[in-house]
């Protein structure tokens, strides 16, 4: 049928957007990723798995509020700084120590002096800031450090810097502090290369661990790190600790030397501020504001983590998305054409539970899978493939209840919408009980009747076999021109079809005494109705072609009563039954009337009939 072939056209159309959905949301190239939705996802899922255990390996001197004020407003004499960091060096004994503070101009010269000779021969990383904006190019102080480099994709191209002034310029390890927020300003990923003017420089923490790191080279988060690489060469940060976990001192008590030895002692070392006046402020997915300093130790503890094979191992987020986004699809194009809709939007609430769960344990593993690619493609079939398959249900029910009610009761039709059948119409093999009916003489009846008594009288006729059929719950199979097919046990199955069966004869020999009567009044001779009834196994379901739907029973007990009727013709009774019928009924009085070889049988069948319907003195 055609409808039936662009309808499953079109559920094959909805699966396969659904599962392009879910294939390019992976891939933000595509346009089709749902960015915000991925973003908001990941921020929930690490601020839920971010630890709370204490960062034994990086320490973090803050120049907060109560620094400032202990020791003086900013900006702090070189001098100072130069203390501060030698005694973190010495006293302190830390491993090696970043500065998260440019120092664009030049102040007290033999302070300057000691932080450019402790830059060049300490461990000691300095500060230089790249701007990615490109909108207004910076060109402030004396650029300095990186390797020479070609531009590459792991390197993001930047236009402009702050950097520290000329004496400082011989500085032996230099590191970026520069950031790429996000469209929403949240800093979820990190430049671990920037590439400028021919040379590429490290971040931060990158130059911290290959300065002082206490051994090879560091690897800027790769693969399980949970932080790699982005289409446009950032890293997403994994931030797996919560900022309560790092061990943060006031840079006052390093200059009085009050801070515990413990906290520093063989520890990477950032010194930061925290202080609003500083305007060192950034949102993260941890929080909303918090220092740009965390940020370098939440990417140090990452590549410390990854050095020490403590990071997460890696997952094929992606294709485990699509493959589950396509076990989904799959299931729900099922689903949709078996279930109510309810079901389908339970099932896929379920399924996106089930996704969410998944991802959760996904995220630390991959970060470049999106998130909300499965929950996209599920989106998109309760929007369109459960309203579409709701549709195509509803015009299913309306073509089953249209064929129903042409060959069955009302009442039948209300039950089979209570038994909530899937497919009534469906054939299968089921206990029938079968009635044919005809009228005998049709064609000298009407042979002399003008056309339009002709057919006045077949109407008048077949009036008086549907009602009684339909009345007692039959199902009517067709009409035979002055006859009818009706049965009974399908398409919904009763116990007693077999005296349904007889109560419509018993009905339809009461309604032709009625009928013959008023034509007996009116100088009409009498009609004689026959009628053929058997019970048995039958097979009834709708064996339409493509152009009409016809239910119909088909079946050796269907044959043996239409043998019934034609045997009629030569018998004194109206009402002919066959065995099947006899053994089955309960409710209506037979009598057996002989036996006969019916047409196709090989041996003698007995025959029955309603005693109600036994001949008279002198009838026949």
């Amino acid at each position: 049928m055609p409808h039936v072939i662009s309808t499953a056209a079109a559920r094959r159309l909805i699966a396969l957007a659904a599962l392009l959905l879910a294939v390019c949301s992976q891939w933000p190239q595509t346009g089709l990723a749902w960015t915000g939705a991925d973003e908001w996802l990941r921020d929930q899922f690490i601020r839920r798995q971010a630890s709370a255990r204490t960062e034994q390996r990086v320490a973090v001197i803050d120049i907060d509020e109560t620094s400032l004020a202990a020791a003086g407003p900013w900006p702090w004499p070189r001098e100072r700084i130069a203390t501060m960091i030698e005694q973190l060096l010495g006293e302190y004994g830390a491993r090696g120590v970043a500065l998260d503070l440019v120092l664009p101009e030049k102040a007290d010269v033999g302070g300057d002096a000691r932080l450019a000779m402790l830059s060049q021969h300490g461990p000691l990383v300095l500060p230089q800031a790249f701007d990615y904006n490109g909108n207004t190019p910076l060109r402030v102080g004396q650029l300095t450090g990186g390797q020479p480099a070609p531009r590459q994709g792991e390197a993001v191209a930047a236009s402009g810097y702050i950097a520290n002034h000329a004496g400082l310029a011989q500085a032996a390890h230099i590191g970026n502090i520069g950031f790429v927020p996000d469209a929403d300003g949240v800093i979820r990923r990190l430049p671990m290369q920037t590439w400028f003017a021919g040379r590429a420089y490290p971040t931060l923490s990158l130059a911290l661990l290959n300065c002082c790191g206490g051994g090879a080279t560091a690897a800027p988060l790769r693969g399980p790190t949970g932080g790699m690489q982005e289409g446009d060469g950032l890293r997403r940060l994994p931030y797996r600790l919560q900022w309560e976990a790092y061990n943060v001192i006031p840079a006052s008590m390093i200059l009085d030397l009050s801070a515990p030895a413990a906290l520093l002692r063989d520890k990477l070392v950032l010194i930061g501020s925290s202080s609003l006046g500083l305007a060192d402020r950034v949102a993260t997915p941890l929080s909303a504001s918090t220092s740009g300093l965390l940020v370098h130790a939440a990417a140090l503890t990452a590549q410390l983590d990854a050095r020490a094979g403590l990071a997460p191992a890696p997952w094929p987020g992606r294709l485990i998305a699509v493959l589950y986004a396509g076990a989904t699809i799959a299931l729900c194009s099922w689903t949709l054409r078996r279930t109510a809709a309810l079901v389908n939007v339970a099932v896929l609430a379920a399924a996106a539970a089930l996704w969410l769960a998944l991802a959760w344990q996904m995220a630390p593993h991959d970060a470049l899978f999106s998130p909300s690619g499965p929950l996209l493609a599920q989106l998109f079939l309760l929007a369109v493939g459960v309203p579409f398959a709701w549709q195509m249900s509803q015009r299913q029910s309306r073509r089953l209840l249209d064929t129903l009610r042409q060959y069955v009761a009302d009442a039948v039709v209300d039950e089979l919408l209570r038994s909530n059948l899937s497919d009534p119409l469906k054939p299968s093999h089921c206990e029938v009980t079968t009635l044919i009916a005809d009228m005998q003489g049709y064609t000298g009846h009407v042979a002399a009747l003008p056309l339009e008594q002709a057919a006045e009288l077949t109407r008048a006729f077949l009036d008086c076999l549907t009602g009684p059929v339909l009345a007692a719950h039959g199902t009517l199979d067709k009409f035979t021109g002055d006859g009818l097919v009706a049965f009974w046990g399908a398409p919904l199955p009763v116990p007693d079809h077999a005296d349904q069966a007889l109560d419509a004869a018993a009905a339809i020999l009461a309604a032709m005494a009625s009928f013959n009567a008023a034509r007996q009044r009116q100088g009409q001779a009498p009609i004689r109705v026959r009628i053929g009834i058997e019970s048995g196994r039958a097979m009834a379901g709708d064996f339409g072609s493509a152009a009409r739907s016809i239910y119909t029973a088909v079946g050796d007990s269907v044959n043996v009563a239409s043998r019934l009727e034609t045997a009629a013709r030569d018998l004194p009774h109206d009402v002919v039954i066959g065995p099947g019928t006899a053994a089955l009924c309960r409710r209506h009085p037979l009598q057996r009337i002989g036996e006969l070889t019916l047409r196709g049988k090989q041996h003698p069948t007995t025959l029955y009939t309603l005693v109600a319907s036994l001949p008279q003195q002198g009838v026949l």
